[in-house]
């Protein structure tokens, strides 16, 4: 029997096969799943903001942000015995979800996010097989690391397998 984990805004969970890992509300936040095909180990980090860097101060929640978020669900994917010359991604999220006028960056969140994922992808050199971004609706994401199929649902559209 499966198990479906879930997985919070600012959250990452790991898993093995047959087991799952699913988010809710993804909005202007990304879903990044990552999974290492040849043993079935994979994750799924829910980032709500491109940089660390840009906070300042002490403790944060390293699951928040692209650039931390993602290296950390590596290094557990890693722990659980995956190689990360093996591993690829899907991402789904990065929406608009609100269009101000004049709003600058802040309007911008999801499009900074999805810019932010890309590029930490590319620096681990884990290749993005496939994504769901962009547009002006929140999505759901259900990620299966045994086969790699990504399942999006929205409010009103098909459901969708990357």
């Amino acid at each position: 029997m499966s198990e479906m984990m879930k997985v919070g805004i600012a959250d990452l969970k790991t898993c093995k096969a047959p087991d799952g890992v699913m988010t809710l509300g993804l909005g202007s936040c990304v879903g990044i799943a990552i999974r290492d095909p040849a043993i079935k180990i994979g994750g799924l980090v829910h980032i709500m903001l491109p940089d660390s860097k840009a906070i300042s101060g002490g403790q944060h929640n390293i699951a928040k942000f692209a650039d931390t978020g993602i290296e950390e669900l590596v290094k557990q994917i890693e722990r659980l015995g995956a190689r990360r010359a093996r591993m690829v991604a899907k991402i789904a999220g990065g929406a608009t979800m609100f269009n101000f006028q004049g709003a600058g960056s802040v309007g911008q969140v999801g499009e900074r996010n999805t810019e932010a994922v890309k590029a930490k992808l590319a620096q681990l050199r884990i290749p993005i097989l496939a994504q769901d971004t962009g547009a002006n609706y929140g999505r759901t994401v259900i990620f299966y690391p045994e086969t790699g199929a990504f399942h999006i649902r929205a409010v009103g559209k098909p459901e969708k397998i990357i």
